[in-house]
């Protein structure tokens, strides 16, 4: 980034919902905009914003963190942005008076948070809040697929941002909604079609109805998208270790392009499922123990597992091996092997030792540890190759913790 230039000595009268003009950027010839952060205005640059609810807080050692999700004040600007609070922070509402971190997150309240352009590029990205102002008004947010098109308003099927809750809503237009296009250009409502994907604010009143309805000032439309979803999008290579109804765990590797290793998947009418040569699959394709890729949008939820729709599911033809047992205390096993009494029943013969390595994703009990240890209850998908030894030595790639409670220290 160029050198910040030294503000000269001018005074600059802001109303307190308007966007803080960046005080490198006052009285300097006009810059390109890098990185895509931030918006020009009268060749000065304005400090960048993203508009939502607060869904993450983190307050320890290392400081006060939030997350906030929903969308960028300009384009350019993020969606989602992990923020520091420091002791420089302004927290505020429309006139100017402060407001308690603690009040804006117990009551889910929509705030404008301003931060420093010098942001990460991670995912999401990090940055320094310089101020939050609290909207009066809250809203929520879905993202999904327009099922159809009417007259005055358009029905999406997709996910709410903030719960993760499977929602269908019809949204009319505002007098003034921005409906904007995957670059950030104005487009027409009438340019909307079916089975375009897209990010659509609304609220706070939403009628009983079923479907509910609601008014939406902002929209944001990938008019490109298609019924299929491009495999670059965040996702999961690894198997579905459970079925139950509409929802299937995905445990494995991330993605190239991102992803968890472990995610609990909604699947319905919009998910495609194919096989790997792209042929169309139903949803009872799905079933547990399978290898797949799960491919789904960057907005989950913040809890373990994460939790969040799936856009498309690849089924693999190649095969699984698991077993499920007990870990027992052996004199036949090395530092990083575990032995494994299958199917609890004490019998050598269908026994197997596992190699547990940097690779092997161990998935404990929700609050309990990832310790393998003399006692344990687990179910290991492993790999295909193993010793012709009794008992047989493979790899381990996942291991599912499901009881601890007789486990003991390994000795």
């Amino acid at each position: 980034m160029r050198k910040m230039h030294k503000v000269l000595a001018t005074t600059v009268l802001l109303a307190m919902t308007a966007v803080p003009i960046a005080a490198s950027a006052q009285n300097i010839p006009p810059l390109p905009i890098h990185n895509g952060q931030g918006s020009v205005l009268n060749d000065v640059k304005l400090v960048p914003g993203t508009m939502g609810q607060i869904t993450d807080f983190v307050n320890d050692k290392t400081g006060t963190f939030i997350t906030v999700t929903g969308r960028g004040i300009a384009a350019t600007d993020q969606s989602e942005i992990i923020l520091a609070i420091t002791k420089d922070t302004k927290i505020i509402d429309a006139k100017g008076n402060k407001v308690l971190l603690k009040t804006i997150i117990d009551e889910k309240k929509v705030v404008k948070a301003f931060y420093n352009p010098n942001i990460t590029k991670s995912l999401p990205a990090r940055g320094t809040a310089m101020t939050l102002v609290v909207r009066d008004q809250s809203f929520t947010g879905i993202n999904g697929t327009v099922s159809e098109v009417r007259e005055d308003s358009i029905v999406v099927k997709g996910t709410d941002i903030y719960n993760a809750n499977e929602e269908t809503i019809v949204l009319s237009f505002a007098n003034k909604a921005q409906i904007l296009d995957q670059d950030g250009k104005a487009i027409e409502a009438s340019a909307i079609k079916q089975g375009m994907s897209v990010k659509a604010f609304y609220g706070p009143a939403v009628t009983m109805s079923l479907p509910p309805q609601a008014t939406t000032n902002y929209v944001l439309v990938d008019t490109n998208s298609e019924e299929t979803v491009k495999e670059d999008a965040p996702g999961t290579d690894g198997i579905i270790t459970n079925v139950e109804e509409n929802k299937i765990t995905v445990i494995g590797n991330p993605m190239e392009k991102g992803g968890v290793d472990y995610v609990i998947l909604t699947v319905d009418e919009n998910t495609q499922i194919v096989n790997q040569d792209g042929n169309p699959l139903k949803l009872d394709a799905l079933k547990a123990d399978i290898r797949v890729d799960a491919y789904y949008g960057a907005m989950m939820t913040k809890i373990y597992p994460a939790q969040t729709h799936a856009e498309k599911i690849v089924v693999k033809a190649t095969e699984t091996n698991k077993v499920e047992g007990t870990i027992v205390a052996s004199d036949r096993t090395s530092e990083g092997q575990v032995y494994v009494d299958v199917a609890s029943d004490k019998s050598v013969n269908n026994d197997v030792i596992l190699n547990i390595s940097e690779d092997t994703k161990v998935i404990p009990q929700i609050g309990g540890g990832n310790e393998l240890k003399a006692g344990t209850k687990i179910v290991a998908y492993h790999s295909s190759i193993m010793t012709d030894s009794l008992p047989g030595i493979t790899n381990a790639e996942i291991v599912i913790v499901t009881s601890d409670d007789n486990a003991a220290a390994s000795k």
